[in-house]
Protein backbone atom coordinates (compact mmCIF):
# COMPACT_ATOMS: atom_id res chain seq x y z
CA UNK A 1 0.00 0.00 0.00
CA UNK A 2 1.52 3.55 -1.43
CA UNK A 3 1.65 6.65 0.76
CA UNK A 4 1.33 8.38 -1.84
CA UNK A 5 -1.22 11.06 -2.43
CA UNK A 6 -3.98 9.86 -4.79
CA UNK A 7 -4.86 12.67 -7.12
CA UNK A 8 -7.54 12.08 -10.04
CA UNK A 9 -6.62 12.35 -13.58
CA UNK A 10 -7.94 12.87 -16.57
CA UNK A 11 -6.89 9.43 -18.78
CA UNK A 12 -8.82 9.70 -21.34
CA UNK A 13 -11.68 12.00 -23.83
CA UNK A 14 -14.30 11.64 -25.85
CA UNK A 15 -16.94 13.50 -27.74
CA UNK A 16 -20.03 14.19 -29.92
CA UNK A 17 -21.76 16.27 -31.36
CA UNK A 18 -25.24 15.36 -33.97
CA UNK A 19 -24.34 15.53 -37.67
CA UNK A 20 -26.95 18.69 -38.70
CA UNK A 21 -26.08 22.07 -38.40
CA UNK A 22 -27.79 25.11 -38.37
CA UNK A 23 -26.39 28.14 -39.40
CA UNK A 24 -26.91 32.00 -39.24
CA UNK A 25 -28.37 32.20 -42.12
CA UNK A 26 -30.64 29.33 -41.11
CA UNK A 27 -31.90 30.87 -38.44
CA UNK A 28 -31.88 34.44 -40.25
CA UNK A 29 -35.24 32.70 -42.18
CA UNK A 30 -36.63 31.84 -38.74
CA UNK A 31 -36.43 35.43 -36.66
CA UNK A 32 -35.68 38.68 -37.25
CA UNK A 33 -32.02 38.60 -37.02
CA UNK A 34 -28.71 39.03 -39.27
CA UNK A 35 -25.02 36.82 -39.28
CA UNK A 36 -23.72 39.75 -39.13
CA UNK A 37 -25.17 40.84 -35.84
CA UNK A 38 -25.03 37.29 -34.52
CA UNK A 39 -20.96 37.01 -34.85
CA UNK A 40 -20.22 40.42 -33.95
CA UNK A 41 -22.20 40.18 -30.41
CA UNK A 42 -21.73 36.65 -29.72
CA UNK A 43 -18.48 34.70 -31.83
CA UNK A 44 -21.32 32.31 -33.13
CA UNK A 45 -21.56 31.45 -36.88
CA UNK A 46 -23.27 27.76 -36.65
CA UNK A 47 -24.27 24.85 -34.29
CA UNK A 48 -25.00 21.54 -34.25
CA UNK A 49 -28.50 19.86 -33.83
CA UNK A 50 -29.60 16.94 -32.88
CA UNK A 51 -32.50 16.00 -35.02
CA UNK A 52 -34.47 12.37 -34.88
CA UNK A 53 -37.40 10.70 -34.05
CA UNK A 54 -37.11 9.80 -30.11
CA UNK A 55 -33.26 11.17 -29.66
CA UNK A 56 -32.36 12.67 -26.40
CA UNK A 57 -29.23 13.63 -24.14
CA UNK A 58 -28.18 10.17 -23.69
CA UNK A 59 -27.97 9.66 -27.16
CA UNK A 60 -24.69 11.95 -27.15
CA UNK A 61 -23.21 10.71 -24.16
CA UNK A 62 -23.63 7.57 -24.89
CA UNK A 63 -21.22 7.62 -28.01
CA UNK A 64 -18.87 10.06 -26.24
CA UNK A 65 -18.54 7.42 -23.37
CA UNK A 66 -18.05 4.88 -26.18
CA UNK A 67 -15.34 7.00 -28.15
CA UNK A 68 -13.52 7.34 -24.81
CA UNK A 69 -13.62 3.89 -23.06
CA UNK A 70 -11.81 2.72 -26.98
CA UNK A 71 -9.23 4.90 -26.63
CA UNK A 72 -8.59 4.15 -23.16
CA UNK A 73 -8.90 0.56 -23.85
CA UNK A 74 -11.73 -0.40 -21.38
CA UNK A 75 -14.87 -1.75 -21.57
CA UNK A 76 -18.04 0.10 -20.30
CA UNK A 77 -18.35 -2.99 -17.78
CA UNK A 78 -14.97 -1.52 -15.64
CA UNK A 79 -16.92 2.31 -15.59
CA UNK A 80 -17.50 2.60 -11.42
CA UNK A 81 -19.47 5.48 -12.07
CA UNK A 82 -21.45 8.03 -14.68
CA UNK A 83 -21.79 11.49 -13.79
CA UNK A 84 -24.02 13.41 -16.16
CA UNK A 85 -23.94 16.94 -16.11
CA UNK A 86 -26.95 18.30 -17.74
CA UNK A 87 -30.23 20.68 -17.66
CA UNK A 88 -32.07 18.50 -20.36
CA UNK A 89 -32.28 15.02 -19.31
CA UNK A 90 -34.08 12.57 -21.12
CA UNK A 91 -36.83 12.65 -18.67
CA UNK A 92 -37.43 13.88 -15.48
CA UNK A 93 -36.73 10.59 -14.05
CA UNK A 94 -34.79 7.71 -14.33
CA UNK A 95 -31.79 9.94 -14.88
CA UNK A 96 -29.73 10.32 -18.19
CA UNK A 97 -26.63 8.75 -16.27
CA UNK A 98 -28.98 5.56 -15.56
CA UNK A 99 -30.73 5.63 -19.22
CA UNK A 100 -26.74 5.51 -20.87
CA UNK A 101 -25.02 3.13 -18.65
CA UNK A 102 -28.25 0.85 -20.14
CA UNK A 103 -27.38 1.62 -23.56
CA UNK A 104 -23.79 1.47 -22.94
CA UNK A 105 -23.95 -1.68 -21.21
CA UNK A 106 -22.02 -0.30 -18.32
CA UNK A 107 -23.69 -2.73 -15.96
CA UNK A 108 -21.36 -2.28 -12.46
CA UNK A 109 -21.39 1.31 -13.02
CA UNK A 110 -23.81 3.64 -10.60
CA UNK A 111 -24.67 7.06 -11.18
CA UNK A 112 -26.35 10.29 -11.34
CA UNK A 113 -27.42 13.66 -12.91
CA UNK A 114 -26.29 16.78 -11.69
CA UNK A 115 -27.50 20.12 -12.42
CA UNK A 116 -25.71 23.22 -12.03
CA UNK A 117 -26.37 24.53 -16.08
CA UNK A 118 -23.67 25.89 -17.61
CA UNK A 119 -21.11 25.03 -14.57
CA UNK A 120 -22.43 21.60 -15.08
CA UNK A 121 -19.25 19.95 -16.00
CA UNK A 122 -17.44 21.80 -13.39
CA UNK A 123 -19.49 20.62 -10.77
CA UNK A 124 -19.31 16.86 -11.56
CA UNK A 125 -16.08 17.46 -12.13
CA UNK A 126 -15.65 18.20 -8.67
CA UNK A 127 -17.46 15.56 -7.45
CA UNK A 128 -16.43 12.96 -9.35
CA UNK A 129 -12.90 13.59 -7.93
CA UNK A 130 -13.98 13.80 -4.71
CA UNK A 131 -14.81 9.62 -5.55
CA UNK A 132 -11.18 9.19 -6.67
CA UNK A 133 -9.47 10.74 -3.97
CA UNK A 134 -11.92 8.76 -1.74
CA UNK A 135 -10.00 5.75 -3.27
CA UNK A 136 -13.46 3.92 -3.31
CA UNK A 137 -13.32 4.60 -7.32
CA UNK A 138 -10.54 3.71 -9.88
CA UNK A 139 -12.98 4.68 -12.89
CA UNK A 140 -15.04 7.34 -13.21
CA UNK A 141 -16.35 8.95 -15.82
CA UNK A 142 -17.63 12.38 -16.11
CA UNK A 143 -19.91 13.84 -19.06
CA UNK A 144 -21.28 17.55 -19.67
CA UNK A 145 -24.06 16.67 -22.20
CA UNK A 146 -27.13 19.07 -23.57
CA UNK A 147 -29.63 19.01 -26.09
CA UNK A 148 -30.61 22.41 -25.65
CA UNK A 149 -32.71 22.72 -29.43
CA UNK A 150 -35.29 21.01 -26.76
CA UNK A 151 -35.35 23.76 -24.73
CA UNK A 152 -35.00 26.64 -26.74
CA UNK A 153 -37.86 28.70 -27.75
CA UNK A 154 -37.14 29.27 -31.86
CA UNK A 155 -39.39 32.19 -31.48
CA UNK A 156 -37.32 34.14 -29.21
CA UNK A 157 -34.45 35.85 -30.74
CA UNK A 158 -32.19 36.53 -27.82
CA UNK A 159 -31.59 32.77 -26.95
CA UNK A 160 -32.15 30.51 -30.15
CA UNK A 161 -28.84 32.08 -32.22
CA UNK A 162 -26.80 31.17 -28.80
CA UNK A 163 -27.24 27.67 -28.08
CA UNK A 164 -26.50 24.15 -29.35
CA UNK A 165 -26.44 20.25 -28.81
CA UNK A 166 -23.24 18.28 -27.94
CA UNK A 167 -21.54 15.99 -25.35
CA UNK A 168 -18.26 15.77 -24.25
CA UNK A 169 -16.84 13.15 -21.39
CA UNK A 170 -14.04 12.41 -19.64
CA UNK A 171 -12.44 9.48 -17.65
CA UNK A 172 -11.04 10.14 -14.43
CA UNK A 173 -8.60 7.11 -13.00
CA UNK A 174 -6.46 7.61 -9.69
CA UNK A 175 -2.77 9.02 -10.24
CA UNK A 176 0.18 8.96 -7.34
CA UNK A 177 2.35 11.34 -10.09
CA UNK A 178 0.46 14.70 -8.90
CA UNK A 179 -0.67 14.78 -11.85
CA UNK A 180 -4.80 15.50 -12.92
CA UNK A 181 -6.95 17.84 -10.68
CA UNK A 182 -4.93 20.13 -8.90
CA UNK A 183 -8.01 22.69 -7.36
CA UNK A 184 -11.44 23.91 -7.53
CA UNK A 185 -13.26 26.81 -6.71
CA UNK A 186 -16.83 26.96 -7.23
CA UNK A 187 -20.06 29.63 -6.59
CA UNK A 188 -23.27 29.26 -6.13
CA UNK A 189 -25.37 32.65 -5.77
CA UNK A 190 -29.33 31.83 -6.23
CA UNK A 191 -30.54 35.37 -6.36
CA UNK A 192 -29.56 35.25 -9.87
CA UNK A 193 -32.37 32.91 -11.06
CA UNK A 194 -34.22 35.28 -11.92
CA UNK A 195 -32.19 36.31 -14.92
CA UNK A 196 -31.71 32.94 -16.12
CA UNK A 197 -34.14 30.31 -15.71
CA UNK A 198 -37.31 28.08 -17.21
CA UNK A 199 -40.44 28.77 -15.94
CA UNK A 200 -42.57 25.84 -15.88
CA UNK A 201 -41.92 22.11 -15.77
CA UNK A 202 -40.74 21.71 -12.16
CA UNK A 203 -42.39 21.29 -9.22
CA UNK A 204 -43.44 25.23 -8.79
CA UNK A 205 -44.99 25.08 -11.89
CA UNK A 206 -46.18 21.88 -13.53
CA UNK A 207 -47.39 21.67 -16.89
CA UNK A 208 -50.50 22.59 -17.82
CA UNK A 209 -52.54 23.79 -21.18
CA UNK A 210 -51.63 27.31 -19.53
CA UNK A 211 -47.68 26.76 -19.13
CA UNK A 212 -47.18 25.24 -22.80
CA UNK A 213 -49.44 28.09 -24.38
CA UNK A 214 -47.65 30.94 -22.25
CA UNK A 215 -44.76 28.74 -23.70
CA UNK A 216 -42.72 28.47 -20.47
CA UNK A 217 -41.01 25.50 -20.77
CA UNK A 218 -37.94 27.56 -22.68
CA UNK A 219 -34.97 28.57 -21.26
CA UNK A 220 -35.73 32.42 -20.35
CA UNK A 221 -32.52 34.78 -20.40
CA UNK A 222 -32.37 38.62 -19.55
CA UNK A 223 -29.05 38.97 -21.70
CA UNK A 224 -27.44 42.13 -19.70
CA UNK A 225 -27.36 40.99 -16.40
CA UNK A 226 -26.10 37.79 -17.30
CA UNK A 227 -23.60 38.96 -19.67
CA UNK A 228 -22.20 41.41 -16.78
CA UNK A 229 -22.05 38.84 -14.04
CA UNK A 230 -20.31 36.39 -16.60
CA UNK A 231 -17.38 38.96 -17.45
CA UNK A 232 -17.11 39.28 -13.48
CA UNK A 233 -17.41 36.36 -12.30
CA UNK A 234 -15.00 33.71 -14.92
CA UNK A 235 -13.03 36.65 -14.61
CA UNK A 236 -12.77 36.73 -11.04
CA UNK A 237 -12.48 33.25 -10.16
CA UNK A 238 -10.51 32.69 -12.79
CA UNK A 239 -7.96 35.37 -11.22
CA UNK A 240 -8.47 33.80 -7.93
CA UNK A 241 -7.66 30.23 -8.28
CA UNK A 242 -4.50 31.27 -9.85
CA UNK A 243 -3.42 33.42 -7.01
CA UNK A 244 -4.37 30.34 -4.79
CA UNK A 245 -2.02 28.40 -6.69
CA UNK A 246 0.98 30.67 -6.56
CA UNK A 247 0.85 31.09 -10.39
CA UNK A 248 0.25 33.54 -12.94
CA UNK A 249 -0.64 33.84 -16.57
CA UNK A 250 2.78 32.37 -18.01
CA UNK A 251 2.12 29.38 -15.57
CA UNK A 252 -0.95 28.33 -17.53
CA UNK A 253 -0.51 26.30 -20.92
CA UNK A 254 -4.36 26.42 -21.57
CA UNK A 255 -7.77 28.02 -20.51
CA UNK A 256 -10.53 26.39 -21.20
CA UNK A 257 -13.72 28.69 -20.48
CA UNK A 258 -16.94 28.10 -21.31
CA UNK A 259 -18.51 28.62 -24.59
CA UNK A 260 -21.16 31.44 -24.05
CA UNK A 261 -19.95 34.19 -25.39
CA UNK A 262 -16.71 35.18 -26.99
CA UNK A 263 -16.58 38.85 -25.33
CA UNK A 264 -16.93 36.76 -22.30
CA UNK A 265 -14.10 34.65 -23.16
CA UNK A 266 -11.95 37.24 -24.16
CA UNK A 267 -12.27 39.34 -20.23
CA UNK A 268 -11.50 35.71 -18.76
CA UNK A 269 -8.18 35.24 -21.11
CA UNK A 270 -7.40 38.90 -20.28
CA UNK A 271 -7.97 38.83 -16.24
CA UNK A 272 -5.36 36.17 -16.01
CA UNK A 273 -2.96 37.41 -18.72
CA UNK A 274 -3.27 34.72 -21.44
CA UNK A 275 -3.04 35.56 -25.14
CA UNK A 276 -5.68 34.51 -27.35
CA UNK A 277 -3.34 31.54 -28.54
CA UNK A 278 -3.36 29.92 -25.27
CA UNK A 279 -7.36 30.28 -25.32
CA UNK A 280 -9.75 26.73 -26.74
CA UNK A 281 -12.59 28.44 -28.81
CA UNK A 282 -14.82 26.93 -30.74
CA UNK A 283 -17.83 28.61 -30.37
CA UNK A 284 -18.02 29.43 -33.71
CA UNK A 285 -18.95 26.24 -35.26
CA UNK A 286 -20.44 24.69 -31.91
CA UNK A 287 -22.04 27.34 -30.00
CA UNK A 288 -23.38 27.40 -26.49
CA UNK A 289 -23.43 23.80 -25.74
CA UNK A 290 -24.25 24.55 -21.88
CA UNK A 291 -22.88 21.36 -19.87
CA UNK A 292 -21.11 20.47 -23.14
CA UNK A 293 -18.73 23.22 -23.88
CA UNK A 294 -15.56 22.59 -21.70
CA UNK A 295 -15.56 19.20 -22.07
CA UNK A 296 -15.98 19.32 -26.31
CA UNK A 297 -12.84 22.01 -25.94
CA UNK A 298 -10.78 19.39 -24.34
CA UNK A 299 -11.96 16.83 -27.09
CA UNK A 300 -10.98 19.46 -30.13
CA UNK A 301 -7.25 20.15 -28.51
CA UNK A 302 -6.79 17.07 -27.23
CA UNK A 303 -3.46 16.07 -29.17
CA UNK A 304 -1.97 19.49 -28.26
CA UNK A 305 -1.87 18.77 -25.06
CA UNK A 306 1.19 17.81 -22.97
CA UNK A 307 1.45 15.90 -19.72
CA UNK A 308 2.36 18.48 -17.24
CA UNK A 309 0.46 21.15 -18.96
CA UNK A 310 -1.38 23.55 -16.73
CA UNK A 311 -4.87 24.21 -17.72
CA UNK A 312 -7.62 26.48 -16.12
CA UNK A 313 -11.19 25.40 -16.94
CA UNK A 314 -14.09 28.15 -16.27
CA UNK A 315 -17.37 28.26 -16.52
CA UNK A 316 -20.87 30.52 -15.77
CA UNK A 317 -24.13 29.51 -15.70
CA UNK A 318 -27.42 29.96 -14.84
CA UNK A 319 -28.53 29.97 -11.54
CA UNK A 320 -26.18 31.42 -10.94
CA UNK A 321 -23.51 29.30 -10.95
CA UNK A 322 -19.24 29.48 -11.47
CA UNK A 323 -16.32 28.17 -11.18
CA UNK A 324 -12.73 27.13 -11.91
CA UNK A 325 -10.84 24.43 -12.07
CA UNK A 326 -7.03 23.97 -12.10
CA UNK A 327 -5.68 21.05 -13.90
CA UNK A 328 -1.90 19.36 -14.36
CA UNK A 329 -2.72 17.28 -17.37
CA UNK A 330 -1.59 13.48 -17.43
CA UNK A 331 -0.47 12.33 -20.83
CA UNK A 332 0.65 13.02 -24.11
CA UNK A 333 -2.28 12.10 -26.72
CA UNK A 334 -1.18 9.06 -28.79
Amino acid sequence: MSNKKITAAITAIGGYVPQDVLTNFDLEKIVDTNDEWIRTRTGISERRILKGEGLATSDMVVPAVRQLCEKRGISPEEIDCLIVGTVTPDMIFPSTSNIACDKLGAKNAWGFDLLAACSGFLFSLTTGVSLIESGRYKKVVVCGADKMSSIIDYQDRATCIIFGDGAGAVLLEPNEEGLGIQDSLLRTDGSGGQYLHMKAGGSKKPASIETVTAREHYAFQDGQPVFKFAVKGMADVSAELLERNNLTGDDISWLVPHQANLRIIDATANRIGLPKEKVMINIQKFGNTTAGTIPLCLWEWESQLKKGDNIVLAAFGGGFTWGATLVKWAYDAK
